[in-house]
């Protein structure tokens, strides 16, 4: 075991990959020589040279159209889109192909391509770096879609995306690069030092898509969080005063609607916690779920904690992001109900 940060966890992931299976390249903007705008690539084009890591042109749409033809070649391409907002460009490439080529080929094709990708706000960058699209992808049938919240999670996530044979979006939360975040900004924690989810085997391992974990056990509330909200989650779960399970979702496409259904029966409360917009949002889904499994079971009305139904706004971000304050007046709003 070796601590790491979120960044290392990810750089070992494609440095194990790339060592384990020679089909396996990354390309994008500035992960070749540079090491990527975050460091996640660093060292990697020099350790494995410019034809397994190397820098593409400022072209989304070109970038994804070329992991995809790689894809159905037999190559195993990780591809990075410098920042989730800047994805759409490449989305009728992710949309017409890549989630469609199994099955358009009668599966003679397939398309076993990684988009990598930080996503989410809280560190100022403004609308066009901070949004948080997961809920576009999710309704993509034919996509996966993972979120990890820790380094441990993270590593292991992304070697079972790159082994997938199916198209996955992976979204790396930006604000919890280098250490996890409780939602206040004057107590950022600057490192994942002696967190328990920090320490990463060096080697090849996974952790299966499609399989939530229960941050946090808990009798009376059940609290749906993935990724930066899972930290969130836990400030505001001990600022209430609830006895509340967190479940980290991990990945929303393929959903662990086992373990989410589990928890709902047992406390027979469901509060969704995410920092995409409310409306349209994946909680509405999420919720959706819930009611039609729970509904005997359901002691109060589920709520979902989410970011405004607004552009990401660049002056008013900390307002803008779900805080701990937020999650707990939702978690004592359920328990009202008897």
């Amino acid at each position: 075991m070796t601590a790491m940060n979120l960044i290392q966890a990810l750089n070992s992931a494609l440095d194990v990959m790339l060592e384990h299976d020679p089909n396996v390249l990354i390309f994008g903007e500035d992960v070749g020589y540079f090491g990527g705008v975050f460091r996640v690539t660093d060292k990697l084009q020099e350790k494995y040279g410019a034809t397994r890591c190397f820098d593409t042109p400022i072209s989304e749409g070109g970038i994804i159209a070329t992991a995809i033809g790689m894809g159905a070649y037999g190559l195993r391409p990780v591809a990075e889109i410098q920042f989730a907002d800047y994805i759409l460009p490449a989305y009728d490439q992710l949309v017409s192909e890549a989630a469609r080529l199994r099955y358009r080929s009668g599966g003679e094709f397939s398309a076993p391509i990684t988009v990598r990708s930080p996503y989410g706000g809280g560190i100022f960058g403004g609308q066009t770096h901070s949004q948080s699209p997961e809920a576009i992808f999710a309704h993509v049938t034919g996509l996966k879609t993972v979120i990890p919240s820790n380094p441990y999670d993270a590593k292991g996530l992304l070697i079972a995306a790159i082994e997938c044979d199916d198209p996955v979006i992976f979204l790396e939360p930006k604000r919890i690069y280098n250490g996890p975040f409780d939602g206040r900004p004057d107590t950022q924690v600057k490192t994942w030092a002696g967190h328990p989810q920090a320490d990463v085997p060096e080697g090849h391992y996974t952790v299966p898509l499609g399989k939530a974990a229960i941050a946090r056990e808990g009798d009376e509330v059940t609290v749906l969080a993935y990724g930066t909200m899972v930290h969130v989650a836990l400030a505001g779960i001990a600022d209430s005063g609830v006895d509340a399970e967190l479940i980290d979702l991990r990945s929303i496409v393929p959903l662990d609607i086992d373990t989410i259904v589990a928890s709902v029966k047992k406390t027979g409360r469901c509060v969704i916690f995410h920092e995409a917009s409310r409306f349209g949002g994946f909680g509405a889904e999420l919720s959706a779920l819930v009611q039609e499994r729970c509904f005997d079971h359901l002691q109060s009305p589920i709520d979902r904690v989410a970011g405004w139904d607004m552009p990401y706004p660049h002056a008013f971000e900390w307002d803008y992001f779900p805080g701990p304050r937020r999650l707990a007046e939702a978690l004592k709003r359920a328990m009202e109900y008897n």
